[in-house]
C-alpha cells in the first residue's frame, strides 16, 4: 500500500503517520506538507531513517505538484489531513481557510479522479453547529450547520467530497471526528496551551464562564478509527468517530491545574470567543456497529498521558 498523506507534519497527520509506519512497516508514506506555523516535522523526527517515509514540501494546491507526487510514489490512496484548523485566527482572518480548506481540497480530488486514487477526508465535528446541553448527539444524519469561518470551509470540503463520489464515483470516505488531543498538538489549542503554561507558572486564559461542552478524543484512538475506515469501511459512506467523554471546559481547566500542582488562582476567564458553539458530541455507534470500533483510552489515561509528553518534550514546545 501506498499512502499519500496530506498535512502529515501537523498534530494528528503526524500521529497517523506514526502509527501507520509502525502497523504497517511495509507500507510506503509519502508526507505532503506546506510546513505552515501548524506543520513541525520535528513531529516525524522517529521516520528519519524509514526507508519507507518520504517527506515532500508543497501546498496540497499545487495541481502539479500533487500529480507529480502521485505518479512518481505510485500512490494507492490519499489520506487528507490538510487543513486550517484554529477557529480563533478563522474568525480574524478567514482567506487561507477558504484557500486550503476548501480549494485545495477540490484539488486533491480533481488529482484523485484523474488518477483513480482511493480518497479518505479527515473532517470535524463543528460542520454540524451546536448542541444544547439535552439534544440528542450528532449522528451521520445530522443535518450541517456551521456556525465559523473554520467549520464552514470544512463542511464545504465535506460536500465537494461526496460530490466527487456522486458525480465521478469516485471511492470517497468521509471521517468527522470530535476534539482531539495528545502528542505533537500545537500549543495554541486548549489542553496543550494550558499545560504548557502551567508548566511556566502563567496564568491560563479560559473563555467566558467555561461551560462549553466538548467531546475529547485521544488522537491515537482517532488514528486506529481513520486505519479502519480506510481498509473496512464502505465507500461513499461517512463515520463519526467520537471519544465518549463529554467535559465543560472549566472541568478540564481545574483538573490540569490540580494534576501540575497548581490551584484556580491561575484560571483568568477572558472574553468569550465570537459565535462561541456551546456543546459538540458525537454518536460513534456507527463505526462501533459496522467496523468494531470504540476508544481504548479513557479521558483520564488519556490527559496523564499528554501532560507527561509535554513535561518531557520541553524543548519540542519550548521555542
Amino acid at each position: 500500500m501506498h499512502l499519500l498523506v496530506t498535512g502529515g507534519a501537523g498534530f494528528i497527520g503526524s500521529n497517523f503517520i506514526h502509527y501507520i509506519a509502525d502497523k504497517y512497516p511495509d507500507y510506503k508514506i509519502v508526507n505532503l506538507d506546506a510546513l505552515t506555523y501548524a506543520g513541525n516535522l520535528g513531529n516525524l523526527k522517529a521516520q528519519e531513517k524509514n526507508k519507507n517515509y518520504t517527506f515532500v514540501q508543497g501546498d496540497i494546491g499545487d495541481y502539479d505538484l500533487v500529480t507529480k507526487v502521485v505518479l512518481e510514489k505510485d500512490i494507492d490512496i490519499i489520506v487528507n489531513f490538510a487543513a486550517e484548523s484554529h477557529v480563533d485566527n478563522s474568525i480574524t482572518g478567514p482567506d487561507p481557510f477558504i484557500i486550503t480548506n476548501v480549494l485545495g481540497t477540490h484539488n486533491l480530488l480533481k488529482v484523485a479522479k484523474e488518477n483513480k486514487i482511493r480518497f479518505h477526508h479527515v473532517s470535524t465535528d463543528e460542520v454540524f453547529g451546536s448542541l444544547s446541553e439535552d439534544e440528542a448527539k450528532f449522528d451521520e444524519n445530522t443535518a450541517y450547520d456551521p456556525r465559523s469561518p473554520y467549520s464552514s470551509s470544512k463542511a464545504s470540503s465535506d460536500h465537494i467530497v461526496r460530490a466527487y463520489y456522486h458525480t465521478y464515483g469516485l471511492k470517497t470516505t468521509i471521517s468527522n471526528c470530535s476534539n482531539n488531543y495528545g502528542p505533537y498538538q500545537h500549543v495554541e489549542k486548549f489542553i496543550p496551551l494550558f499545560i504548557t503554561n502551567l508548566l511556566q507558572n502563567k496564568k491560563v486564559p479560559l473563555y467566558g464562564e467555561g461551560q462549553n461542552i466538548r467531546d475529547w478524543l485521544y488522537v491515537e484512538d482517532h488514528c486506529r478509527a481513520i486505519d479502519l475506515i480506510i481498509n473496512q469501511g464502505k465507500v461513499g459512506e461517512t463515520y463519526l468517530v467520537g471519544g465518549d467523554a463529554e467535559k465543560r471546559n472549566i472541568e478540564i481547566a481545574k483538573l490540569l491545574v490540580e494534576k501540575l500542582g497548581q490551584n484556580d488562582s491561575m484560571i483568568e476567564k477572558v472574553e468569550d470567543r465570537l459565535g462561541h458553539d456551546f456543546r459538540y458530541a458525537i454518536d460513534f455507534s456507527k463505526i462501533k456497529n459496522e467496523l468494531g470500533w470504540e476508544p481504548q483510552v479513557s479521558f483520564t489515561e488519556g490527559l496523564d498521558k499528554t501532560i507527561d509528553w509535554y513535561k518531557n518534550n520541553k524543548a519540542w514546545w519550548e521555542k
